[in-house]
């Protein structure tokens, strides 16, 4: 074959949708699931494990996470996350995606149960053990995003891949979602079994000593849906086009395509495929820089620039919403009382903002296409950034303090949070999708795990920069109203929220760079299909048009 897409390839391209198609989604999407719980569940917790392990008496204050603990814990996450996506992508190419799924699961299930066991008998020893799990629950969830996204690209055909990689990815949605109704609901029957009073009122005794519970438990329990989907992945096929096409075994490609999508491909045990040397370039050289570099600086840009802003607003919406008055002080509520307000607060935004943003995605990519989507999504998220941010202080916070409940007056509360809202829909009906969808489509196989982890990487990035900076360049100009730890006055909350839409206007910018790839082949788009490649075989048949021969029978995944 030279010049042509192999057959068992070509017959996935054009197969029609099918059960099997429906469970990879559903178990690729539940690690997914987990990835978003673990890793947003975080920003519900910290306010509750400041007033458990660092209330100082003399301070007249709950108690806070210190500023290097409260970054540490927020963020080490994302750095195993970062470090898991270019070791688990750079190992789904050389030891094919199968082999390494089912251990990004495992470590997944072994840290959420380890974090919420977190051992020591001072704050200390806690914090460091906690930080610890964290970082290798982000190596495994690291690892998810370039495994899932590459299998379920190889595994879609051309018509629907779009809305089949953005199903697994909106996934993370109903984690974000029910990491707030986890939280809300053990938080709930802890304040119902354990009553106590406002800090205001019994400083002691408003953090009860069983919400030491509270945490641990809402930890532990982002083990069960991952753990729940282990069987399932390991009993998934390797994938056609990397068994074809990097392990060069047409034969076994045929033969695991033949179960799982229920089409007679004819099978002949001697076909190989083989590809001159010359034409299999590496990462590092000039032949993938000129075919492939400005795809990769397109898909690697966008993705750090949107995830400083979607981490940003992600893990400190809790410190937006009391600064504009939407929550209250901590001071006015006791502990299991504030994470129950938190919770509320982001699973309102989830429900309106979040999810529906991914589903929408879903629904229209494969109708508007990547691009159209991911420019959209940047530049309605840059509208509502700055709309948020010109008039923060005279019109969304209001300009008058009362002393006695630290709320400000005067201020549009309820319009903050629906704005806010909507940048969360924009970023998901937008880039936060896109970018994890176009790099599992742009690369040649034996590299495109590789180069997803390396974008995906790029995101975590910014996520990190996101998220350690956002903690100190949103504290207040002015000495007086600095957060408990902090020492040094920041740029303000108003000029934070410039900075974000700045790269969300930047990632717009860089999107011009990333083609679109609706409704082309993977073979295609990685100019696969461009390489000298021949399958050599003694009697090779015509496989069957999949259109013709695929039936809507049980999957065997």
């Amino acid at each position: 074959m030279a010049r042509e897409q192999l057959e068992v390839l070509h017959a996935l391209d054009k197969a029609k949708t099918q059960w099997y198609h429906v469970t990879a989604v559903v178990i690729a999407g539940m690690g997914f699931f987990t990835d978003a719980y673990d890793l947003f569940c975080i920003s519900l917790l910290t306010k509750l494990l400041g007033r458990i392990y660092y209330y100082d008496p003399h301070t007249g204050k709950p108690g806070t996470l210190p500023v290097q603990v409260n970054a540490a814990v927020s963020g080490v996450a994302l750095c195993g996350t970062l470090a898991g996506q270019l070791f688990f992508g750079w190992l789904g190419d050389k030891l094919g995606r199968k082999k390494v799924y089912g251990l990004t699961l495992l470590l997944m299930v072994i840290c959420s149960i380890a974090s919420g066991l977190s051992f020591g008998s001072t704050a200390q020893s806690v914090m460091t053990t906690l930080c610890f799990f964290r970082f290798w629950l982000g190596f495994g969830i690291g690892g998810d995003y370039p495994l899932s996204a590459t299998i379920m690209s190889e595994y879609a055909n051309t018509k629907t891949r779009g809305a089949f990689i953005a199903a697994v990815f909106a996934m993370q949605g109903f984690g974000i979602l029910a990491a707030a109704i986890v939280t809300i609901v053990v938080s709930a029957a802890f304040k119902h079994a354990f009553p106590t009073p406002k800090f205001f009122e019994d400083p002691i005794a408003s953090t009860p000593v069983q919400a030491d519970f509270v945490w641990r438990i809402i930890f532990m329990l982002g083990s069960i849906p991952a753990l729940a989907t282990f069987y399932w992945r390991m009993k998934m096929p390797e994938t056609a086009r990397y068994t074809a096409l990097v392990e060069k075994r047409l034969d076994q490609a045929a033969a695991d395509m033949s179960k799982v999508l229920r089409v007679d491909l004819p099978v002949d045990n001697k076909a190989v495929s083989t590809v001159k040397a010359e034409d299999e370039y590496t990462l590092i050289s000039w032949k993938f820089a000129r075919k492939h570099g400005i795809q990769l600086l397109g898909t690697t840009t966008t993705w750090f620039l949107l995830d400083v802003a979607f981490y940003s607003q992600q893990i400190f919406q809790k410190d937006i919403y009391t600064q504009v008055g939407y929550l209250k002080q901590a001071k006015q509520l006791a502990a299991l009382e504030e994470t129950l307000d938190l919770a509320k607060a982001q699973a309102l935004v989830a429900m309106f903002g979040t999810v529906p943003g991914y589903w929408f995605t879903v629904a229209l990519i494969d109708h508007l296409g990547r691009f159209t989507i991911q420019l959209m999504g940047f530049f309605m998220m840059t509208v509502f950034m700055f709309a948020l941010a010109i008039p923060y202080e005279s019109y969304w916070r209001g300009q008058h303090k009362n002393h006695d409940t630290g709320k400000y007056m005067g201020g549009h509360n309820h319009g903050f949070v629906a704005l806010f809202g909507l940048t969360f829909f924009f970023a998901n009906f937008g880039p936060n999708s896109t970018t994890f969808i176009v790099p599992a489509e742009l690369f040649p196989a034996r590299l495109r795990a590789t180069c997803h982890g390396i974008s995906a990487a790029a995101g975590k990035a910014g996520a990190i920069i996101g998220t350690f900076g956002f903690a100190y360049a949103s504290q207040s100009r002015h000495r007086t109203e600095l957060d408990s730890g902090y020492d040094r006055p920041g740029i303000g909350m108003q000029r934070s929220l410039i900075v974000l839409a700045f790269a969300n206007l930047a990632g717009f910018c860089f999107t011009w760079l990333v083609p679109e790839t609706k409704g082309k082949s993977l073979e295609d788009l990685s100019g696969e299909n461009d390489e000298e490649t021949t399958t050599t075989t003694t009697s090779m048949a015509q496989a069957p048009d999949a259109n013709n021969s695929a039936t809507n029978g049980s999957s065997a995944v």
